[in-house]
């Protein structure tokens, strides 16, 4: 069997170890004769499934009871609707848009309500986060929103803004689980599971239940309505059963490795790696300021187009491979999540140092 080192920013890497027990359990599922793939969503064990998924996921994120943990689908891109629809009362939410896909749920809300953005970082291409401790927050602001960990652009947020009091929305996609997090700073935390817990097709939203209503518009479709998901317990329809499932295994693996403090004490010496060596190196460069950096996602160039290309097509000789930068920003780029083995990074770094010594002029 081979496995290459996938540094894929989504569908990503997952552990082996779990895709081992879904193979393993692929035909028959805890003796029942048949795939998770093939079995009812209503059935006893698949019920047993998703309820013991979302106890891992609380036990390992501490989510006060005042919270409900929805499965979901659309990915982020519905949560892009989902929130404004859901979250604006007064009409009027503030935007932080520090990448592409926070820039692209700012757009998308202004179909529904006064969206303000409050803060960019794009006037430097996303490099940074900006200084978010005293910000013109609107008065009648129902919510502000962040997108946490920018996957593209390789930013994340290490202080959360000052919201003045106004519930935070945070876009944790690519960071999810990735460390602790204080779910009692949010109102509403999404993720869409492919980067670090499971494959596409899963969203997962916490949300503080007096921001669930009922008062929403009749235009409103059923599906996009929290409500509906919350008093259904995620099953007002067919959910995306294998891909819960295989979450929860995730989940499970997270709990035997330590849990998020272990996680992120695991993930802050595989980023340490690599950001030392782009610190010395005289070929490579990171794009992200320091003091913004990102333990998921570390974009890097070398200054030459032409020499960016030879090192992602070299790089598969060595089974390193999705090492290519997004297509709106080029260069490299190595999604480093939590599946991912410091064994990776380290053969990633030993690569890097061989084509700097072949290819500095």
């Amino acid at each position: 069997m081979k496995r290459v080192y996938n540094f894929s920013a989504g569908p990503a890497i997952l552990p082996e170890e779990v895709l081992k027990q879904a193979a393993d359990e692929m035909l028959d599922y805890q003796n029942t004769g048949m795939s998770v793939m093939e079995m009812s969503h209503r059935s006893k064990t698949f019920d047993n499934i998703i309820k013991t998924a979302e106890k891992d996921l609380r036990e390992l994120l501490n989510i006060p009871d005042n919270y409900k943990v929805l499965f979901l689908q659309g990915g982020a891109h519905l949560q892009f609707s989902m929130v404004p629809i859901n979250l604006l009362k007064n009409g009027t939410a503030d935007y932080i848009v520090t990448g592409q896909w926070a820039k692209k749920a700012y757009i998308e809300a202004q179909k529904y309500g006064k969206i303000n953005k409050i803060a960019s970082s794009e006037d430097k291409c996303f490099s940074y986060i900006p200084d978010c401790s005293n910000l013109d927050i609107s008065p009648d602001a129902d919510y502000v929103y962040i997108c946490e960990n920018n996957t593209i652009y390789g930013t994340k947020f290490h202080t959360l803004p000052n919201t003045k009091g106004k519930d935070l929305v945070s876009d944790m996609s690519s960071c999810f689980l990735s460390e602790p997090v204080d779910v009692k700073k949010y109102g509403l935390i999404f993720a869409g599971v492919q980067k670090n817990v499971g494959p596409a097709g899963v969203q997962i939203v916490i949300i503080r239940e007096d921001l669930i209503r009922e008062d929403l518009p009749l235009w409103c479709p059923e599906m996009l309505k929290y409500k509906i998901h919350a008093d259904n317990n995620s099953l007002y329809n067919t959910p995306p059963a294998y891909g819960i499932y295989i979450c929860s295994l995730v989940f499970k693996w997270l709990k035997k490795l330590g849990g998020l403090e272990k996680m992120k004490e695991i993930n802050e010496k595989k980023a340490k790696i690599l950001y030392d060596f782009l610190d010395s190196s005289k070929l490579f460069k990171g794009t992200v300021e320091k003091s913004s950096r990102s333990i998921m996602n570390v974009p890097f160039i070398t200054g030459n187009d032409e020499l960016d290309k030879k090192f992602i097509e070299e790089a598969k000789e060595y089974d390193l491979i999705q090492l290519k930068g997004h297509r709106t920003v080029g260069g490299m780029r190595a999604s480093i999540y939590n599946a991912m083995p410091q064994e990776g990074v380290i053969k990633l770094v030993n690569f890097m140092e061989k084509f700097e010594k072949e290819n500095l002029k």
